[in-house]
């Protein structure tokens, strides 16, 4: 009974060891393998499920092809896609007409090979009237007597 613990001491300890080859042979093998191919031409990021969220990007070169993950924010704009970044200026007037205001941008960014517009026009409803509040003077002040 004196020789059981002592050999299954050495027993864990020996597939400790394996376990940890093991799990270092992994590792290696998720490394990047590097390619002799410098021209990737990417596709736009398509969502997993719905039209946001994780998804897959697939890359081409000669005859090589890799998948990258990728996520579509959920509010991007459809118009001009997620792999296109734009700087906008400020929101002009509110035009009464068509209950609109718009902005401008012009291509600041261009992620994985996109096609992208070099300025954009975008527009959006304007807010509903603001009305004043009489006791917005008041705020902070605590209850009066």
């Amino acid at each position: 009974m004196r020789g059981v613990f002592p050999m299954s001491a050495v027993l864990l300890v020996a597939m400790m060891v394996v376990a940890t080859e093991a799990g270092k042979n992994k590792k290696e093998k998720a490394t990047k393998t590097t390619s002799d191919c410098t021209e990737w031409q990417y596709g736009s990021c398509v969502p997993n499920i719905g039209d946001c969220g994780v998804g897959v990007r697939v890359g081409t070169c000669n005859d090589q092809t890799k998948k990258l993950k990728c996520k579509v924010p959920c509010n991007w704009k459809k118009d001009f896609g997620a792999d296109c970044k734009y700087k906008f200026g400020s929101w002009g007037e509110c035009d009464a007409a068509t209950g609109t205001k718009n902005r401008s941008g012009t291509l600041k960014k261009v992620l994985y090979n996109a096609e992208c517009q070099t300025t954009i026009k975008v527009s959006k409803p304007c807010p509903p009237k603001v009305k004043t509040n009489a006791k917005a003077g008041k705020k902070g002040r605590g209850k009066e007597v």
